[in-house]
């Protein structure tokens, strides 16, 4: 009888999501295995003088490019903060649908021009070219998709780019001596931060699971063996891989 190595702790590189109904609690009481969050980055806020120091002056803009929750969450924060009453005809643009009905958080939304994208940025170009005369703001962290600046560059517009919001590391010290089947990362600051803390973290049997292209190319840039890669047409999330996998590995083999 031969039987494979289990899968009974895995380290979500993220906070635990809000509500109990988190795929991963389901996963964890389903498959009797221990799954832990903690996230593995801090985002730290840019002050006012910060962004006055990028010479952004957010009246100067017609447009903002929407990314991210979080650049929604720091554009406001600053524009309360800076004194600058966001006017009505401010038109959006956001990535995902996700990010639009996040932005009812701070406006009412009916008598806002919101322009939605369906996943990747590439798909509001074609918005960005049809009113390329007006001016764009792309609020973002310190790390940004080389692509998007790209991207913007060649559509001959006004854009600029506004660091609202810095990604570093958190500390992990606590977590040194504590073992895991299975690291799951969904960004590549995520292995940024487990080397910045462990620098040489050694490998050995634990597994690594990836979503996104980014990510995978920061994790194998890193040296790292990915034994998971999401998102694939059979497992557009994390959740639905690891139960896979698991299911795999905890099954006794005669």
């Amino acid at each position: 009888m031969h039987i494979k190595k289990r899968i009974n702790n895995i380290l979500i590189s993220q906070p635990l999501s809000t509500g109990n109904n988190t795929p991963y609690i389901k996963l964890s009481k389903n498959k009797n295995v221990n799954i832990d969050f903690r996230s593995f980055i801090e985002v730290k806020g840019a002050s006012s003088s910060d962004v006055r120091r990028q010479k952004i002056n957010f009246s100067d803009f017609t447009v903002v490019l929407f990314i991210s929750k979080k650049s929604v969450d720091h554009y406001f924060r600053l524009a309360k903060s800076m004194r600058f009453k966001v006017p009505i005809s401010m038109r959006y643009v956001c990535q995902t649908k996700t990010i639009a009905y996040y932005l009812q958080k701070y406006i009412v939304y009916r008598k806002r021009k919101i322009h939605i994208g369906n996943k990747s940025f590439k798909d509001l170009l074609p918005y960005v070219k049809k009113y390329s005369k007006d001016k764009f703001l792309l609020p973002s962290s310190d790390i940004l998709k080389t692509e998007i600046p790209d991207m913007l560059n060649r559509q001959n517009i006004f854009w600029r780019r506004a660091i609202l919001y810095k990604t570093n590391s958190s500390d992990l010290s606590d977590l040194k001596h504590i073992y895991y089947d299975i690291l799951v990362f969904f960004n590549p600051a995520e292995i940024k931060s487990l080397f910045d803390n462990f620098p040489n973290f050694d490998q050995n049997n634990i597994k690594i699971a990836t979503f996104g292209k980014n990510t995978l190319d920061a994790a194998y840039k890193a040296g790292l063996k990915i034994d998971i890669k999401v998102p694939t047409p059979e497992f557009p999330s994390m959740a639905m891989a690891l139960e896979k996998y698991i299911k795999k590995l905890n099954t006794i083999r005669y």
